[in-house]
């Protein structure tokens, strides 16, 4: 078979060109220090890669978002702490109030007391996050949530919603708390019902909480217990204005028991005195505060406490019910908290995981490639070569 020296030379030239190539694709390998370049490199390794990046990006939003979790949970966390330590410091001073030695000037200075841890615990509640939103106003982060009206009153200028983040592919966490959740929905009284004396008491009776002893036969009614002389009472339901007790005999301390419920007086009832059992509803912690602010403001005349006493006991267990919310709140921000945690190990591990397996199908083993590129360099050289020694051959340098 014949072969021209132009045929020769276009394969001279294009083993050059090859070994070119094989060349200059290992140098760019060793350049970048990845083994698939581009995706023709290994199309399968290459469409893998890219679920694995993918996959990887997507985690560090995740570990992003987890940050943010983290540092808004463990504000809110410390803002819970710090009205749980301010009302048990309101808790101590009502304790201290419910005492017939004070003077009424000792009762208001406690009282200015209160009004104080008042303002502060509405500060709390109006807390902001790092980023100037507040904590409790729900999806209005950029609306006070807690105001005062004219008339005295607290509003709530919030909504009910809660924030989330997600924080890893299948899961969300709350990162919220709306301001009624916390510092509103809080029923009053001992949970069930409310027990309270009635303003125009001429007598010395105070009334206890109260607890339900009997919650299948209880009812959400309204009750009046009344005293028709210092010895006996009946007890009216007037949901259904429905005498249930009449001319019972009283016994300072002993059980008052009815509707399933069991209740208590102490001290001397006057003739026409009257207490008031009624379903407990929700009451915000400012306004026990301020109750309990008035109650002590109030003077006591004629050297009967029973007023005081009363409304220091309301005070006591409406503390008590806040308290315990404020406690529920924050254990489900530890909780949280703590899921935030474990997700973070979780996709860290995840994380890790992706980058060994992109780090297999990507990246370069060196040592083999420089032992190749030497082999590279060696095969162009060689057709390098070649190609000059062929270029040399003819027939006029054979006849020389």
């Amino acid at each position: 078979m014949r072969i021209s020296s132009t045929q020769m030379n276009q394969q001279g030239i294009s083993a050059i060109l090859e070994q070119q190539a094989q060349l200059s694709k290992t140098q760019l390998q060793l350049s970048t220090g990845r083994r698939v370049v581009t995706p023709a490199d290994d199309p399968a390794a290459s469409a893998q890669a890219l679920g694995l990046t993918q996959a990887v990006t997507g985690t560090q939003q995740y570990q992003t978002n987890i940050d943010v979790a983290q540092g808004r949970l463990s504000l809110e966390e410390g803002v819970l702490g710090g009205a749980g330590d301010l009302l048990q410091n309101v808790r101590v001073l009502a304790l201290q109030a419910n005492n017939a030695t004070l003077s009424n000037s000792d009762r208001t200075a406690i009282a200015n007391e209160v009004r104080q841890r008042l303002d502060e615990l509405l500060a709390l509640a109006n807390s902001r996050d790092a980023g100037g939103e507040y904590l409790f106003a729900g999806y209005k982060g950029q609306t006070q949530p807690f105001s005062q009206n004219s008339s005295g009153g607290f509003i709530y200028n919030g909504d009910q919603g809660q924030r989330y983040l997600q924080i890893g592919p299948t899961r969300q966490i709350a990162v919220s708390d709306s301001g009624t959740d916390v510092f509103q929905a809080i029923r009053n009284g001992n949970g069930a019902f409310t027990t309270q004396d009635n303003a125009a008491n001429t007598g010395s009776g105070i009334i206890n909480t109260g607890t339900v002893v009997n919650p299948a036969a209880y009812q959400a009614h309204n009750f009046t217990i009344t005293f028709t002389s210092a010895t006996t009472f009946d007890v009216v339901n007037n949901t259904t204005s429905t005498t249930i007790l009449s001319a019972q005999p009283y016994t300072s301390g002993a059980a008052i028991s009815f509707n399933g419920i069991q209740t208590a007086v102490t001290g001397a009832p006057a003739t026409g005195d009257s207490f008031a059992v009624s379903p407990s509803a929700n009451q915000d912690i400012f306004t026990t505060l301020q109750n309990l602010a008035n109650a002590l403001a109030a003077p006591v005349t004629g050297g009967s406490t029973a007023r005081l006493n009363n409304a220091a006991n309301r005070s006591l267990t409406d503390i008590d019910q806040a308290l315990g919310n404020i406690l529920d709140v924050r254990a489900k921000v530890g909780g949280r908290l703590n899921a935030v945690e474990s997700q973070k190990n979780i996709n860290d591990g995840f994380a890790l995981l992706a980058k060994t397996s992109l780090s297999k199908l990507q990246d370069l083993d060196y040592s083999e490639a420089a032992s190749r590129l030497n082999l590279q360099l060696t095969a162009l050289q060689a057709a390098q070569q070649a190609f000059v020694k062929v270029q040399n051959l003819s027939l006029f340098n054979f006849l020389r």
